[in-house]
């Protein structure tokens, strides 16, 4: 068995979709970034990078690389599920949470937590997707953008 640890954060700003794992979610402001700057999946992308020892997001899709531009995230987390895979490994389980002031995603988890799921090769009672705010404190707390962490266990294939 293998752990990892992951962490991505980018801002929200008007005229982006809001994707989180691989879920739109509406509302007036979106995430920026190369790809479609889904912190969740990046997060769990950069723990099981992590925990295979591999190592991160963007040394896998780099932002100066124009392939990646816009990149769909759920794109993105299953090649990195696949570039695990070639090294005998599988996704155990994945715990995560998205720091985020608003909208709340209460009414979006189960969706994004099979879309997860179904990037990782797992079944849904192995992801664990959580939500919470930053209580109106710091950056994240004025809405000014969003954060995910992310623990993986891998385990030999």
């Amino acid at each position: 068995m293998r752990v990892g640890y992951g962490y991505d954060a980018h801002r929200l700003v008007e005229g982006r979709p809001l994707i989180l794992g691989g879920e739109p979610i509406p509302h007036e402001k979106g995430l920026a970034g190369h790809s479609d700057a889904d912190v969740l999946l990046h997060a769990i992308g950069d723990a099981i990078l992590g925990a295979a020892a591999l190592g991160d997001l963007g040394s896998h899709f780099p932002d100066t690389d124009e392939e990646w531009a816009g990149a769909d995230s759920q794109r993105l987390l299953r090649h990195v599920v696949g570039t695990v895979q070639s090294q005998n490994y599988a996704v155990q389980n994945v715990d995560s949470t998205v720091i985020l002031e608003r909208p709340k995603l209460r009414p979006h988890i189960d969706q994004i937590r099979q879309n997860v799921a179904d990037c990782l090769d797992v079944t849904i009672n192995h992801v664990s997707v959580k939500a919470t705010t930053n209580e109106g404190m710091g950056a994240i707390g004025a809405g000014e953008g969003a954060v995910a962490h992310a623990v993986c266990v891998l385990r030999a294939a």
